[in-house]
């Protein structure tokens, strides 16, 4: 019998111990999070964001009015593109600013369609982005997932994989429908467990499937 999305994470639980809050919560800083850094593990993103906020600041205002090289100075920390990254950053302060008329809360808390169109504005942010900062701030009840999640839930079974991933994921938010609780802790702490083990046993490619607690209800081991 399939296993649901409470019992995945009840497992996931066990198995990893209680994940890790996010890094950072505030929906702004977490547009910023995504965009200091390319292709980055969560160390150097960390440090990354740890120099913005150190030496330019995290306000809009702060990365309005800093100088284009101390951008440049910490987005060369997070990886690739640099220059584009920090072309990112203060075009996201813009958006605050000038787009929003520095009215990003009363943007975010009008509704929940309102909100997520709100932070596909920013520079990177999709749909699943947008529902992660949602669920982060505890905003609204929404699982974000990001790709190493939606990989675990799709080998487990919940939808079929589709040609897109935009697909992919709005396959597993429909199977996911009725499942949900309404308490943003909860999901977040699903969220966390589900990329902790798409990163750590579930990966892409060379997926360590005899060590996963779950395995024996899992339709990719199954095959393997």
């Amino acid at each position: 019998m399939p296993l649901t999305l409470a019992q995945v994470v009840a497992r996931l639980n066990k198995f990893y111990g209680a994940p890790a809050p996010p890094a950072v919560t505030d929906p702004f800083e977490q547009v910023l999070w995504e965009n200091v850094a390319y292709l980055a593990d969560d160390e150097k993103r960390a440090a990354a964001f740890s120099a913005l906020r150190n030496t330019v600041g995290l306000t809009p205002k702060d990365i309005r009015k800093a100088k284009p090289e101390k951008l440049l100075a910490v987005t060369r920390m997070g990886g690739i593109v640099p220059e584009l990254r920090a072309q990112r950053l203060r075009q996201s302060a813009e958006i605050v600013e000038l787009l929003l008329k520095g009215k990003l809360k009363e943007a975010l808390d009008a509704s929940f369609v309102n909100a997520k169109k709100t932070l596909q504005r920013f520079p990177t942010i999709g749909e699943p982005g947008a529902e992660k900062i949602l669920m982060f701030a505890e905003k609204y009840p929404v699982l974000g997932l990001e790709s190493n999640g939606l990989r675990v839930l799709l080998r487990l079974g919940f939808a079929e994989e589709q040609k897109s991933y935009a697909a992919s994921y709005r396959a597993i938010k429909q199977a996911l429908s009725g499942q949900l609780p309404s308490d943003c802790k909860w999901l977040t702490g699903a969220h966390q467990l589900l990329r902790k083990h798409g990163q750590e046993l579930c990966k892409r490619s060379r997926p360590l499937c005899n060590e996963c607690p779950l395995k024996d209800s899992c339709a990719y081991a199954a095959q393997e």
